[in-house]
């Protein structure tokens, strides 16, 4: 057996879906922050996300995270976020996955019946109280990034679509959300196809039309991810029996995928835009349904402001199980060192 590179990960899920948290065969990423330990990865580290995340040894849906060394004093990890479509400042539904990996492995101290891991992200400190119950990771809520609405009732012109109307609103990702009924698709897995289409189309127009920007950070920029919303089941505005949800969306993201889980940072984003038009407040469960019927539970903590917009403080409550241990080899002669995507 050979190998140049040789990378550990702790596979999980999250509610559907993946996270590979990458334990081992890094290194540390240069950088005072995690903010510069992202962009100096992207510009010269991405070859080793396209490794590890695209086909062969990841997916079209492959998501992960690079556990690092932290960059300051009040976090106990470091972690850079990466996808099959780049590396993120910060992920929802891998945090959980994180978390959950940390606590199962013992990489961080474990109490019951709540461990809290504070992470250092590139879009800020983000904080994971895990509920643990005989050494085992029962569901971990984030509090998340300050999200915003960043516009309400903006209007694009895209091919094919004609004129849509959107909010853009920010949860550690800016995110494009509209009603998927309003472009004329039915909201089910079998119109997989054409929901990831629109959302690409969508997403192009934004980025040539009208981008999006965070005010305190310009490296955090554009549209990548477009939330296609729905109405729940068996409406209700708190957290419920199973079965029920407040709202679903099915996430479409660059360059082409949906997300399985409920998407947290997207979670985050929507429920800004809801408060932002004062129909969500502050202390109020709010359940988000994935296309594939899994859930996370938000909940408004707190206001505060991100450049000049008004800005809420959100949490977002899901599960994750760890999947499997791996190492991913490099062989010198393998002709593919950067994996491939079809």
């Amino acid at each position: 057996m050979r190998a140049v590179r040789c990378f550990s990960a702790v596979d999980s899920h999250t509610e559907g879906m993946p996270t590979r948290v990458i334990t081992g065969g890094m290194g540390q990423v240069p950088g005072v922050t995690m903010a510069d330990r992202r962009l100096h990865f992207i510009e010269h580290l991405d070859h080793i996300r396209q490794l590890l995340m695209n086909e062969p040894r990841g997916h079209s849906a492959m998501s992960g995270a690079i556990l690092q060394p932290p960059t300051r004093p009040d976090a106990d990890w470091g972690v850079l976020y990466i996808e099959v479509s780049g590396c993120l400042p910060v992920c929802g539904h891998g945090t959980i996955g994180v978390a959950t990996v940390l606590v199962e492995t013992g990489m961080v101290e474990v109490t019951e019946p709540v461990t809290t891991v504070r992470l250092d992200t590139p879009a800020g400190l983000v904080e994971a109280r895990v509920a643990v119950r005989d050494g085992r990771a029962e569901r971990v809520t984030i509090q998340n990034v300050p999200s915003y609405a960043a516009e309400l009732d903006a209007t694009i012109k895209v091919p094919g679509f004609g004129e849509v109307r959107y909010d853009m609103a920010y949860g550690g990702n800016f995110y494009a959300i509209t009603p998927l009924d309003r472009l004329g698709i039915p909201f089910a897995a079998a119109h997989q196809d054409e929901i990831v289409a629109a959302g690409r189309a969508i997403m192009t127009a934004i980025n040539e039309q009208r981008r999006p920007a965070h005010p305190e950070d310009p490296s955090i920029a554009g549209c990548h991810h477009v939330q296609f919303t729905a109405p729940g089941i068996a409406g209700g505005a708190a957290a419920g029996p199973a079965g029920v949800s407040d709202s679903r969306n099915a996430m479409a993201i660059h360059p082409g995928w949906l997300d399985r889980s409920p998407c947290g940072t997207g979670t985050s984003a929507r429920m800004a835009q809801l408060h932002a038009r004062g129909e969500l407040p502050l202390h109020q469960d709010f359940i988000n349904e994935s296309l594939i019927g899994t859930r996370f539970t938000g909940r408004l903590i707190a206001t505060a402001r991100v450049g000049g917009y008004e800005a809420v403080v959100p949490t977002v409550t899901g599960r994750a199980w760890i999947t499997g241990l791996g190492q991913y080899l490099l062989d010198p002669t393998d002709p593919f060192p950067r994996g491939f995507v079809l």
